[in-house]
């Protein structure tokens, strides 16, 4: 899961393109970039870390221009280091970079029609240089000196046939205007504002609408799933549907997970869905256990707070902030390594023993992947005093791999995975387990005014693109599983010794326009 924006505006946008990227960090912790384009010209500045230690005063005044794209990154394969970084470039045609959020599961097929058809090479085993390079290769068989927005949607309509998975992505034809476009399912968000300046309109594009908010965009609407959006750099906007049979099936564990909660994907409030997947949670205890004796409803900051709050509404019971977090440890869903995600729970949250002694507690999770972190967190829970710990899921059992750009864990450490919802109690010491429903999650993210279904494989494992085979998943847990995280782990702080922290990734690069 990445984060990507992108701006034309009618001044320098490296300011604006950086306070978005801040806005969604969320999104990815691992590297940040930015590339602009100014006279022909292209600047980029990208490295490893988050958004704050990446882009310092020098950097930020080496990135001129009214026009450029952003990235926050984190690694869905174990993979790592400054080459990962994007946005990504190639000088041929024109001048293009890319910011990509997703995966695609044709990668290594396309990879060999790149080097053997499209006579292109490439430099590292990224799937967004894939998808850069056949978005260049198909722009360049236009064989436009100036190229059109028709043949930007010429182009991202052969993109269109070529790849399959999930992407999101944002491009930049140095010196002529950002294209952005989503995969036919919509599998991974994108949307596009306005703002009314004295010298007309400015346009941004990002993942999630947050990152418009807070640079004073209107958000005018999600990008539709196919849907290529082409501004020049002169600010005149074109759109164009360019997949077959599109259909709007988007990531639900964006508002399981990842998303803000102030952001709106696809029509749909992440905030108002989180609501509802408390008020369902209330209803399903109230069903099972409706003498439940749960004195509090403690939620396990940040992300499942907001249906924590609904649930304790729903069932007349206190709600109370039990765990202090420790606000400068990351995501440890996003952590590689097993041991460095155990290390990090103790970090991350301390208990207050008031809210728990002698008590029935009620933790409230958006959702249990591996299982260690709930695990640690009822032991704390036990040992500020809680006399019963109960633990309930506001998603269902995740039981399968996610292929679409989540970096769900290899199959065989799922803790759901094969297993009852009562050998998974028993697992994570809770005195009660309960999870959230399907059908529940599903209702409580569904859009009134747009027909949608949802992409759920890690909880039911069908795939939507319905290319996703056995031999496929079998080669996706082989690089997923954490020894070969901790293998590239080694190779990245290798590397890290001999890399120049100072000046990594910073470049200015000509346009052959």
């Amino acid at each position: 899961m990445c984060g990507i924006v992108g701006i034309v505006g009618h001044s320098n946008v490296n300011l604006a393109l950086y306070d978005a990227l801040t806005v969604l960090q969320h999104r990815g912790q691992d590297a940040a970039g930015i590339v602009t384009s100014d006279k022909n010209r292209l600047y980029l500045r990208k490295d490893n870390g988050l958004v704050r230690d990446v882009f310092h005063t020098r950097h930020m005044r080496a990135l001129p221009g009214n026009m450029g794209i952003a990235h926050v990154r984190y690694p869905t394969a174990g993979s790592s280091g400054p080459a990962q970084a994007q946005p990504l470039y190639v000088n041929s045609p024109y001048g293009i970079a890319l910011a990509h959020n997703g995966n695609l599961t044709n990668s290594d097929e396309l990879s060999r029609e790149i080097f053997r058809d499209d006579l292109r090479h490439l430099n590292t085993d990224s799937d967004s240089e894939v998808l850069l390079n056949i978005l260049a290769h198909e722009l360049q068989k236009q064989s436009k000196m100036r190229p059109t927005a028709e043949d930007v949607f010429t182009a991202v309509r052969a993109v269109h046939h070529r790849c399959r998975g999930a992407y999101a992505a944002i491009a930049m034809i140095v010196g002529y205007g950002i294209i952005g476009f989503r995969d036919k399912f919509g599998i991974r968000p994108l949307v596009f504002g306005k703002r009314k300046t004295r010298k007309g309109f400015e346009y941004m594009l990002a993942s999630e609408s947050v990152a418009l908010d807070a640079q004073g965009f209107q958000l005018v609407r999600d990008v539709a799933p196919g849907e290529a959006i082409y501004i020049d750099i002169e600010g005149n906007m074109q759109a164009q549907q360019c997949a077959d049979d599109p259909k709007l099936t988007p990531c639900i564990f964006e508002h399981v997970y990842f998303a803000r909660p102030d952001s709106r994907i696809d029509g749909v409030s992440v905030y108002s869905s989180r609501l509802k997947m408390g008020e369902k949670l209330a209803k399903k205890i109230m069903r099972e256990r409706p003498d439940h004796g749960i004195d509090v409803v403690i939620p396990i900051p940040d992300t499942s707070r907001t249906a924590a709050v609904e649930l304790a509404n729903a069932l007349g019971v206190k709600f109370r902030e039990g765990f202090v977090k420790n606000r400068y440890i990351g995501r440890t869903f996003i952590m590689p390594g097993q041991s460095q995600r155990k290390k990090s729970v103790r970090q991350k949250l301390n208990a207050i023993p008031q809210e728990f002694q002698d008590k029935t507690v009620l933790l409230v999770d958006d959702s249990i992947v591996r299982g260690t972190t709930c695990k640690q967190i009822i032991e704390m829970a036990r040992d500020a005093g809680a006399r019963r710990v109960y633990f309930c899921s506001a998603s269902p059992p995740v039981k399968f791999p996610n292929v679409y750009g989540i970096d769900m864990p290899a199959v065989s450490e799922l803790i759901a995975h094969g297993k009852t919802v009562a050998e998974v109690q028993q697992q994570i010491g809770a005195d009660w387990l309960l999870f959230q429903d399907l059908h529940d999650l599903i209702d409580s993210c569904t859009a009134e005014i747009l027909p949608m279904d949802f992409e759920c494989s890690v909880f039911d494992g069908i795939y939507v693109t319905g290319d996703v085979t056995q031999e496929y998943l079998a080669g996706l847990e082989s690089r997923r599983n954490d020894a070969t995280k901790h293998k590239g782990e080694r190779e990245v702080e290798m590397f890290g010794q001999v890399a120049d922290d100072e000046e990594e990734g910073q470049l200015a690069l000509h346009s052959n326009s």
